[in-house]
């Protein structure tokens, strides 16, 4: 599946639609830019509702503004934020067809592909996300203080950026505008300060609770509950009472 031939497919499908429309996950992100390209026509990325058939929502500025766009292409390709739509109901009316008309751009190879193994939840699908910052200041409190608390809650674990780029935690678990977007019915931020770009990633959620010492971290505007305190402290007891 590289974005290359995929791209080259859909571009062959498209023209006998109106719409391609893919999520804004790592892969449709790779190959939508690439289709919209090759048909010559402006894609709406990210969108977060659908006014009209051409006409869509989509966050600007991290998240601090919504745009509303409109496409007059002939084409509409759209990329969709899925955690700003609630689960559709599954009807079963659409066809799948199967198509032999993929072409090699021969521009790539595939290598290899490495899944990661876990018995926690998917980090985008999770009901609950228990994240760390940059406060649990390494990689062994990662596993000392947000490991168990994730495991007693049944939840993913997330990252900030920060926490991620000191090399605490592997980039598949960073939470944000250049991580994955995540929007549980319940977000624990701990240690977390909540730069602009983390919080594009999570806002959306349900229920946020961070826990942090400073009461004046941009992550207490967003949150429902806010435990001021030393994470080193809290998260144990918390632990404790669970």
């Amino acid at each position: 599946q590289l974005a290359e031939n995929i791209s080259l497919l859909v571009k062959a499908l498209a023209t006998d639609y109106s719409h391609v429309v893919a999520p804004a996950t790592t892969t449709g992100k790779n190959f939508l830019p690439r289709v919209a390209a090759l048909l010559d026509v402006s894609m709406v990325s990210d969108i977060t509702a659908v006014i009209d058939a051409n006409t869509f929502e989509r966050p600007i500025y991290a998240g601090n503004a919504i745009a509303t766009v409109k496409s007059s292409e002939n084409v509409v390709v759209v990329s969709v934020r899925g955690t700003a739509f609630e689960p559709a109901e599954l009807t079963g009316s659409a066809s799948i067809e199967a198509v032999d008309i993929a072409e090699d751009a021969d521009k790539s190879s595939f290598v290899k592909e490495e899944l990661a193994k876990t018995d926690r939840p998917e980090l985008t699908s999770a009901n609950i996300v228990v994240s760390g910052g940059r406060a649990l200041a390494s990689g062994e409190n990662f596993t000392k203080y947000i490991e168990p608390l994730a495991d007693k809650l049944g939840a993913a674990v997330g990252a900030s950026r920060a926490a991620v780029d000191a090399g605490f935690v592997p980039n598949d678990m960073q939470v944000g505008q250049t991580g994955k977007i995540v929007a549980p019915n319940l977000y624990i931020a701990i240690g977390i300060s909540g730069a602009i770009q983390h919080l594009a990633g999570m806002k959306d959620s349900k229920t946020i609770v961070a826990i942090n010492n400073d009461p004046e971290s941009p992550i207490a505007s967003v949150a429902d509950y806010f435990l001021e305190g030393d994470l080193f402290d809290v998260v144990p007891e918390l632990i404790d009472k669970l």
